[in-house]
């Protein structure tokens, strides 16, 4: 059937554009002229937009509002618990000495007093005993960088550095002398190592053992500190009772033998005769009254018929250098201000006496070592007066040398530490494979290759090389 209307008439203008909206009638407003439907009586609804004029401007102009570009989205609150504190720091420093997972590697020979400073031992990789272990584990010897967790019992390689260094120690101590070296090297050559091959020398023939496992400890503000009275020094009473109890569990057997001779009246503790070095390092859990007995433990120990006293520190840019500490005047303190700091650099610099022998030892550090003129000079002097060179003078141009650090490295010995021969290489390289850490054949072109791209045997780098896969792994 045919429309009715014109189809013309749909392409007409509308009334409602044609005359204004007042001259038009409600009829007309709210019915089309070719509708047959009934008039809507009901009042159209009000549009949002006569509500709030605001609702059709841009979201991002409105005042008093935040800005909002997306869509917002509701976080899911954490219902996990957090961490406690000083978790994470423990978590991140945690040593792990052993690993299940690995093979046992037969045949290899425990680690002894005899054969550290023999020199057929260069190149051979020995066990550490149980009782060693804990001896170095309470002086932090180890390291969480190290990779002692992908084996299944700590074990060391006997390098031509740790026989050279033993021997030292050894005649030093030997001819009740006192023996000041510091171990410098490149970075991951294995300084920390020979370290702890030092305190297992001082450990398996009884010496007393004091080790400052992180010298930046010390000097970056991070542990509490207070002036000591009548003096310009500057205690640190919590480092103190930590380092105190390190003292304690790794050299009881030896301490526990020797009695307190000295009369203690000015200790704020009851300290008699008779008393052992034992139980007077044990003697304090107070933080204030930390220092004052250390000193009288120190002192106790410098008196003849004493042990011999092995005291090493890695880390030793870190304490050439000023502090982050301030004084009540605010002004920035010398490391060599802090009391503990102030008893290593007297000892390393010659001026502490020890009448039973002992051995000083500071080792550098190149991972997050500071730059010190001061300390490179003094060092590349000591180096040549060692091998009998000319003295190199100082740069006449630069004018912040610290005098400090000279008097505390004057007359010092350096060990240089370079990377390991191919014959050590290949030792430790088999070790690896006997612990089914390295899947490949040891054989001479496998070694040279290692041995070649890890810098000519730079210990660090060789594992590295050889053990990234493993480590990534784990």
């Amino acid at each position: 059937m045919a429309s009715a209307n014109c189809w013309r008439c749909l392409a007409r203008p509308s009334r409602r554009l044609l005359f204004p909206a007042t001259l038009l009638t409600p009829a007309a407003s709210t019915a089309s002229a070719f509708t047959t439907s009934a008039t809507q009586l009901a009042k159209a609804p009000v549009k949002a937009a006569q509500k709030n004029p605001e609702a059709g401007l841009s979201r991002h102009v409105r005042s008093g509002k935040r800005l909002t570009l997306g869509k917002k989205k509701k976080r899911q609150a954490d219902k996990s618990k957090p961490p406690a504190s000083g978790e994470r720091k423990a978590f991140r420093k945690r040593i792990q000495l052993s690993n299940d997972n690995a093979l046992e590697v037969p045949g290899l020979s425990k680690l002894t007093a005899e054969n550290i400073v023999d020199s057929s031992s260069v190149g051979q990789v020995i066990g550490l005993p149980p009782a060693l272990v804990d001896q170095l584990r309470a002086s932090e010897a180890f390291k969480p960088t190290q990779t002692w967790g992908l084996f299944r019992s700590p074990h060391t390689l006997i390098r031509q550095e740790t026989v050279d260094l033993t021997k030292q120690l050894t005649d030093a101590v030997g001819k009740k002398e006192t023996l000041r070296l510091v171990i410098t090297g490149d970075r991951a050559s294995g300084k920390s190592i020979l370290g702890l091959q030092a305190l297992a020398t001082g450990f398996l023939n009884d010496w007393v053992v004091i080790n400052i496992p992180e010298a930046q400890e010390l000097t970056t503000a991070a542990t509490e500190y207070s002036p000591i009275p009548n003096s310009e020094q500057f205690s640190q009473p919590v480092y103190t009772v930590k380092l105190f109890q390190a003292i304690y569990k790794a050299n009881h057997a030896i301490l526990s033998q020797h009695k307190v001779e000295l009369d203690h009246m000015h200790l704020p503790i009851s300290v008699n005769r008779g008393t052992t070095l034992a139980a007077l390092a044990n003697a304090t859990k107070e933080p204030e009254f930390a220092w004052p007995v250390f000193q009288a433990f120190w002192k106790e120990l410098l008196l003849p018929g004493r042990p011999p006293i092995l005291f090493a520190l890695d880390g030793l840019s870190h304490i050439m250098r000023i502090s982050d500490y301030r004084s009540p005047a605010f002004e920035l303190i010398h490391s060599h201000d802090l009391s503990l700091i102030r008893l290593f650099t007297d000892a390393l610099g010659g001026k502490t006496q020890f009448a039973n022998g002992a051995a000083i030892l500071g080792v550098c550090t190149k991972g997050n070592s500071p730059i010190l003129p001061s300390m490179e000079k003094a060092l590349e002097q000591a180096k040549a007066a060692q091998d009998g060179l000319p003295i190199p003078p100082r740069d006449p141009f630069f004018a912040k040398y610290d005098e400090r650090v000279f008097d505390a490295l004057k007359g010092v010995k350096v060990l240089d530490t370079r990377g390991v021969s191919k014959q050590e290489a290949r030792s430790l390289m088999e070790y690896w494979a006997a612990s089914g850490i390295l899947r490949m054949r040891v054989d001479e072109k496998n070694v040279s290759e290692k041995w070649t791209l890890a810098g000519s045997g730079i210990l660090g780098e060789m594992e590295r090389v050889a053990l990234y896969d493993v480590r990534t792994s784990t």
